[in-house]
């Protein structure tokens, strides 16, 4: 039972560390508030192109941090995997829908290469490839994340341990609904 008891303690901080919206925050050092520019998301790209390169810079230096610190402290406390997987979940999730800030966080870009990068490197690898070619094929940001997710799912699924893998890609599909509005509006812009 301890263990059950330990691992939703690690989900839950993990929700609630991924609640911690580094934009607001970088907002408010400049006298910002985000959620009233341009794309009012709570995001690195948002603070970027409101504020500019420095608040990009932090933005998604925080965001990043969160995805690493989540999966580093399950690794410190010896959890299962699977666990750290469903952590590493959680903390995407906190900050695609922080309750604080009535479910309207960001939209998990950061936050997710944070935890990529913590769980597996190598496997990540695979992400940057396809988002670098897509983008490199299309100079499109939002098309590069897309051909990432792709080309970073099927090397998840050739690890031959796909079940441990369930969470996160469940965690890039919803990263994938909200950037929905973003992917429209580039494949307009293309016709």
């Amino acid at each position: 039972m301890e263990g059950a008891h330990l691992s939703g303690v690690y989900w839950l901080l993990s929700y609630i560390i991924g609640n911690f919206m580094t934009a607001f925050f970088v907002g408010k050092a400049y006298g910002v508030n985000l959620q009233d520019e341009r794309s009012k998301n709570l995001g690195a790209r948002n603070a970027g192109s409101v504020i500019g390169k420095a608040a990009f810079v932090w933005t998604f230096f925080g965001d990043s941090l969160k995805g690493v610190a989540v999966v580093l402290l399950g690794r410190i406390w010896h959890l299962e995997e699977w666990v750290i997987n469903v952590g590493a979940t959680c903390v995407i999730f906190g900050h695609l829908f922080p309750v604080w800030l009535k479910f309207n966080g960001g939209k998990g870009v950061a936050t997710f290469v944070g935890v990529g990068l913590a769980l597996s490197t190598g496997l990540f690898f695979w992400m940057i490839l396809g988002s670098a070619l897509v983008f490199g094929l299309t100079r499109s940001l939002t098309l590069g994340m897309v051909g990432g997710f792709v080309l970073y799912s099927v090397a998840l699924i050739q690890t031959g341990n796909f079940q441990l893998y369930i969470p996160i890609l469940i965690a890039m599909l919803c990263m994938l609904i909200k950037h929905m509005p973003n992917i429209k509006e580039t494949l307009e812009k293309r016709k």
